[in-house]
């Protein structure tokens, strides 16, 4: 039996739990096809052998930014908003959004001068099956239906 689909708004709050972000605002992109989140001051290093990344997501619209520092997992060009090609490093770690906790890819930008800190693209919204309402907003918490 297939489990309904759950209905999201265009805004939403989310957590990245291995990044210790419990609460973020984001912003459901449909047009994107992977979720971005801000950082500065990224930093590609070696630890036991495997290449990790460093990263500070600080951000106006998030209070409990700290350094994080995952394992890298990827490096691809990622098309921006204007339509150009970047550069960037991709990590992969725990979304929780409207009840769901699914592992995603997350490429790392610089959205300092953006509303919101993260935007959830399309590939996180299938995984979960979450439906958007573009007319709604903050229907959700990251750890509703637990």
């Amino acid at each position: 039996m297939h489990r309904k689909p759950t209905v999201i708004g265009w805004r939403e709050h989310v957590a990245l739990p291995e990044l210790g972000l419990d609460r973020i605002d984001a912003k459901i992109d449909t047009g994107a096809r992977t979720t971005a989140l801000h950082a500065s001051r990224i930093r590609i290093f070696e630890r036991d052998g495997e290449p990790w990344v460093e990263f500070h997501p600080e951000h106006d619209r998030l209070d409990d930014a700290r350094l994080c520092r995952l394992r890298l997992h990827d490096r691809r060009a990622i098309t921006n908003t204007s339509g150009v090609p970047q550069d960037r490093v991709i990590i992969r770690t725990r979304l929780l959004i409207a009840g769901h906790r699914i592992r995603i890819e997350v490429s790392l930008a610089d959205r300092a001068d953006m509303t919101f800190p993260i935007i959830i693209g399309r590939s996180a919204l299938r995984r979960a099956r979450l439906l958007v309402d573009s007319g709604r907003s903050w229907l959700t918490t990251p750890a509703q239906g637990d």
